[in-house]
């Protein structure tokens, strides 16, 4: 089933939790981005946080499956990009490892950015999500699809060419 809730103030403060972990878990290796509608403020959303590491390149992919691995987080990999299993207990969440030039991560942080400062597409795109989660109450590719077309305007705007993986 797919579950909108109005934004909750304590996502910030729970992906910094998050975040602190995770760079300490990794030593300075990449950066930790909040992305999705959970990162970005008075946005209705799936309230599962997607939290992606940022590296530099894929030659520290290794390490940084090493580095997370004692928290719990195991490696799935992915055909475009990594993706773990996150360990029980926490803050409801998704982890992703993308490169830092990746087109599919630099279009989500543009995205969520431009989100972040303007509050008249957050409502409509808020608006839009409780009305797909209702009518795609189980269908989560219906849904997706169904909120393509606007996450499609919002990313030309940004000058960026696909439509974000991460937008939840």
């Amino acid at each position: 089933m797919i579950e909108i809730v109005p934004y909750d103030p304590a996502w910030p403060v729970h992906f910094a939790t998050l975040r602190d972990r995770l760079a300490a878990a990794l030593c300075g290796l990449g950066r930790i981005e909040h992305v999705g509608s959970t990162a970005v403020p008075d946005l209705a959303a799936k309230p599962v946080l997607d939290v992606c590491v940022v590296l530099d390149s894929p030659d520290q992919l290794p390490t940084a499956v090493c580095r997370l691995a004692p928290l719990g987080y195991r490696h799935h990999g992915g055909a475009d990009w990594d993706s773990f299993t996150v360990p029980p207990g926490g803050p409801a969440h998704r982890l992703s490892v993308w490169t830092a030039d990746h087109p599919t991560l630099v279009q989500s942080l543009a995205y969520r950015d431009y989100l972040r400062t303007h509050p008249d597409t957050v409502r409509a795109y808020a608006e839009l999500k409780y009305y797909l989660a209702d009518r795609f109450r189980d269908d989560r590719a219906g849904y997706a699809a169904s909120k393509a077309a606007f996450i499609a305007r919002i990313v030309s705007v940004t000058g960026s060419s696909q439509t974000p993986a991460a937008a939840s």
